[in-house]
């Protein structure tokens, strides 16, 4: 599994990150954390010494944003194409090649069929989408699977109309979709984070709502910060005040008898500036929650092995 670049997620996800050789699909509202999540995995993938592809059919992505995250933007294939069918053909190539990790498709909403590309703005178009992206998935999944690579959609709400009762939120591209992924994740903004009177972040709720790897409906919080995306050091101090291995008294945070700072943000601060104590209370929670040990600068070479080996199982 590729992980996320939040422990409580990973934790949620029950396999410690984003299973490889999966269909993963991320939607939620507008600007809740959607594309910076992806970013996230991506930057994970690169730091194992993977490959990674952004397919960015909406064609926003920021470079410098991205880098902020840890992306190696130097080594990651992006590709901004015109048609939907030109988005998947890509995916199909870059996977069927062996040779990326990851694959973020940004968004399923954005990947607009060639004829509705061609006709006139008001001409109705049933179902084009949805065909295309059942046609696509019926393709990708086997080769998604003999590859090892982990495809992630990002994927829009729409809502339905003449719901009365019951959720009338939707995701585009039609059903395809939700009966290929293994794993659905539903991100939300619950909260601004503020310093003063200015924001400078919000707080995300992920809900897994369908899990095919672990137990599903699992839930995880997490702050993600303007310029800086996911806060590791603010979820490390959420779970370890949740597993008991920071001690909170009051507005006091302590780890092993040592004063971490009062108040949160004095805490997140003292993580930040202390890498030896970060990486100690990250290994503690890792084994509390059963999840595989990382952050030591040596692993990842050792997790390289199966990046390396891919591309000749490939005989596609």
């Amino acid at each position: 599994a590729i992980p996320t670049g939040s422990l409580s997620l990973d934790a949620a996800l029950g396999v410690g990150g984003m299973p490889r050789g999966r269909v993963v699909e991320i939607f939620g509202p507008e600007s809740s954390g959607k594309t910076t999540l992806a970013l996230h995995v991506i930057a994970e993938a690169q730091r194992r010494g993977g490959m990674a592809a952004f397919i960015d059919a909406e064609h926003a992505l920021d470079a410098a944003y991205a880098g902020k995250l840890g992306v190696d933007i130097d080594n990651l294939l992006v590709s901004q194409p015109d048609s939907g069918e030109q988005a998947l053909e890509i995916a199909e190539v870059l996977i069927r090649s062996g040779a990326v990790d990851v694959l973020v498709v940004d968004s399923v909403a954005a990947l607009v069929p060639r004829s509705e590309l061609e006709g006139e703005m008001g001409d109705a178009q049933m179902g084009l989408q949805a065909r295309l992206m059942s046609q696509a998935l019926r393709k990708l999944t086997s080769i998604v699977a003999k590859s090892k690579t982990c495809l992630v959609f990002i994927n829009q709400l729409r809502e339905k109309i003449g719901v009365m009762f019951g959720n009338p939120e939707t995701t585009t591209g039609g059903r395809a979709l939700k009966f290929y992924s293994s794993i659905r994740v539903d991100i939300r903004r619950i909260a601004s984070l503020k310093e003063g009177d200015v924001v400078i972040g919000s707080r995300a709720k992920v809900k897994v709502v369908k899990n095919k790897v672990a137990a599903p409906f699992r839930e995880a919080e997490f702050d993600i910060l303007y310029g800086e995306g996911i806060s590791k050091e603010g979820d490390l101090l959420d779970l370890g005040v949740d597993h008991k291995v920071i001690e909170k008294s009051g507005a006091w945070y302590t780890f092993d008898g040592e004063r971490m700072g009062q108040g949160r943000e004095n805490a997140r601060q003292f993580l930040k500036d202390n890498p030896d104590i970060r990486t100690e209370v990250d290994t503690r929670l890792r084994k509390g929650m059963g999840l595989p040990l990382l952050e030591r600068s040596a692993e990842p070479k050792q997790e390289k092995a199966d990046v390396v080996q891919m591309p000749e199982k490939k005989k596609a």
